[in-house]
């Protein structure tokens, strides 16, 4: 194997697997060391520059971070399944113990003469808002509610994220100079491009919930709805009750709200019906889970079959029950069972079985061109459509994600837009702004608390069950208080902090292979990787996680050392007795819209350097 190129910015940012799977990369381990120190104001402004979100995030987030915490993968925890640090639930935590931030939010450049619209005012365009506002650009947000969020507000429970949260967080863009357009919707795009905006940012979302066409849902209308539409009407305040018993259609995150707010809204009999197994619903574990605990049975491999009614009125659901096959391929397919229908009584039904892209105000006549499933022709990278003044977003770009992800979407638009605006190719990435220090103190000392903790991963406290489902608008997660959010925060093996290797000081005396309590440290030949792999002191099995190669070293061979398990605990270098080892936080900063994205700035600082 050749040596290892950490200077690549996507080396070390890979071995922080947490930062690597955040769709907006957003630096874990930094932020809960300040939690750990009780900084959360320094921690909150950390989240708020790539996330834009951390109060609202910290409650609601899908959390692809969490699966790849390296603490899932080394943890010993009696047999049990090992848990990743509760990395959403501390975001959390510096919402909530900050201070007031307003006077940390960036400072607003003058007019640079660029006008900009968003359309919509959820995650993704409010991202662009905030990355754009604070450059001199005249952004004006369009939506056709009174608030700004998009699908947070219109879709996410109150017991789950109290509106007080989205009106802080959201305000904080607001007040960068945005101009919101509330109650007023886009309904032709070409009207908004002849308004003389510069550039346009589609971020309206998903916003049509798919429906159910099987016998019987035209004669039974009035007591079925659609998952997406209902939560809004009970979001507003429109929806204030449910029937008594309860079936809800579907398995995504949309069903489980569903059928908790059921639940708080009157629904004694509330349960949630999917065509799959429990294992393959998209909903997050979590929320099956949370769902479950609330009493709300979810019945698998049952596939619609009929909307039972008599006069109007809706008595219930019949199902065909099936299970799952699989082919040579690992393709499912679900086969009926030949066992009877199953009839299940019900007063209402709520489908969520899925939302698609419903662009019926864009014309077909004005440069946007969309794919055979509706969605718009973007690059991937720049999300421009066909149109090169026009950008989409979140779940308009691609169909229906997670906030975090719509974020992401957010901040690369915003670079794009501001490349275009300055006549720059909007395909070009700028590349991440990274950085490694060193964490010596001492010979065996450092700047960061290196200890491994043993404790497992601590419970977030409900409100009593009774009280929580009592009010819709009774938040059910409390949130960690300090003690328990510094408990959870030493929990985490401060990845960012990297074991870098000097060839030239290394003697070769095996000492940081001995004391390694992982076995990742291996001095051997050098070889081919999937040969190399196998000849190390523990197999490296993990080909998704990189091996670190030396130079080769003075008695020909090389250091090689399994990044998959390594616990960041820096014993290596304090024992090593010449430094070839030292332990280096690194940092990286996802390049955003401003001067650093762009070529022609990067070219003029080089020169005068």
């Amino acid at each position: 194997m050749q040596p290892t190129r950490i200077s690549d910015p996507a080396y070390f940012h890979k071995v922080v697997d947490c930062q690597w799977a955040c769709p907006a990369h957003t630096p874990v381990p930094e932020y809960i060391r300040l939690i750990g120190q009780g900084r959360y104001s320094d921690a909150y402004m950390i989240n708020w520059v790539s996330n834009v979100f951390p109060g609202v995030l910290g409650r609601t987030c899908d959390r692809p971070c969490e699966p790849a915490c390296r603490r899932g993968r080394v943890e010993e925890n009696n047999g049990e399944k090992p848990e990743p640090v509760a990395i959403c639930r501390l975001k959390r935590v510096a919402a909530d113990h900050k201070d007031d931030v307003k006077s940390r939010m960036p400072s607003v450049q003058p007019p640079n003469g660029l006008r900009v619209a968003c359309v919509g005012a959820g995650p993704s365009a409010l991202t662009v808002a905030r990355d754009l506002a604070p450059l001199g650009y005249q952004v004006t947000v369009y939506d056709g509610e009174a608030k700004a969020g998009g699908f947070i507000r219109t879709q996410i429970p109150r017991f789950r994220l109290p509106e007080s949260v989205i009106d802080e967080e959201t305000g904080y863009i607001l007040d960068l100079g945005v101009e919101f357009r509330a109650g007023e919707r886009i309904d032709s795009m070409k009207d908004l491009l002849s308004r003389g905006y510069d550039a346009i940012f589609v971020g309206c979302g998903a916003p049509r919930g798919r429906d159910l066409d099987v016998p019987g849902r035209k004669e039974a209308a009035g007591q079925i709805h659609i998952g997406i539409d209902w939560l809004a009407s009970v979001s507003f305040g429109h929806v204030t009750g449910v029937g008594e018993r309860v079936i809800v259609l579907g398995g995504g995150n949309t069903a489980m709200d569903c059928c908790r707010s059921a639940r708080r809204l009157g629904g004694k009999d509330v349960k949630v019906v999917v065509r799959s197994g429990y294992d393959e619903m998209k909903a997050s574990p979590w929320e099956k889970e949370d769902a479950v605990h609330e009493g709300i049975p979810i019945l698998n491999f049952h596939v619609p079959k009929s909307f039972q009614h008599q006069d109007g009125k809706l008595t219930g659901m019949t199902f065909e029950l099936v299970s799952a096959t699989y082919d040579d391929k690992g393709r499912r397919n679900l086969v009926p069972t030949g066992e009877p229908d199953v009839f299940l009584e019900c007063d209402t039904v709520l489908v969520a079985v899925g939302q698609e892209n419903a662009f019926p105000w864009i014309e077909a006549d004005c440069g946007i061109e969309f794919d055979r499933w509706g969605l718009p022709v973007l690059d991937k990278d720049s999300f421009r459509s066909t149109n090169p003044k026009v950008f989409f977003g979140g779940d308009a770009a691609f169909g229906p994600r997670n906030i975090i992800t719509a974020v992401a979407h957010g901040h690369e638009a915003a670079v794009s837009i501001d490349r275009f605006l300055h006549d720059e190719a909007v395909d070009r990435r700028p590349p991440p702004l990274t950085n490694l220090m060193s964490q010596k103190m001492g010979i065996h000392e450092w700047s960061y608390h290196n200890d491994v903790s043993l404790d497992a991963r601590f419970k977030v406290p409900w409100a009593a069950a009774q009280q929580a489902l009592a009010n819709i608008r009774v938040e059910v997660e409390l949130g960690f208080d300090a003690a328990t959010a510094f408990k959870e925060a030493s929990r985490c093996l401060n990845c960012d902090v990297q074991t870098v290797f000097n060839r030239d000081t290394c003697i070769e005396c095996d000492a940081c292979v001995d004391i390694c309590p992982m076995d990742c440290i291996t001095f051997t030949d050098n070889g081919d990787e999937p040969d190399l792999r196998t000849r190390l002191k523990a197999p490296a099995t993990n080909f998704a996680q990189d091996l670190y190669v030396s130079d080769e070293l003075k008695t020909g061979r090389v250091l090689v050392k399994d990044e998959d398990v390594c616990l960041h605990c820096g014993l290596c270098a304090e024992r090593c007795p010449t430094g070839a080892w030292d332990m280096q936080k690194f940092l990286l900063k996802t390049t955003q819209a401003g001067p650093a994205c762009r070529d022609a700035t990067v070219k003029t600082e080089v020169e005068a350097a």
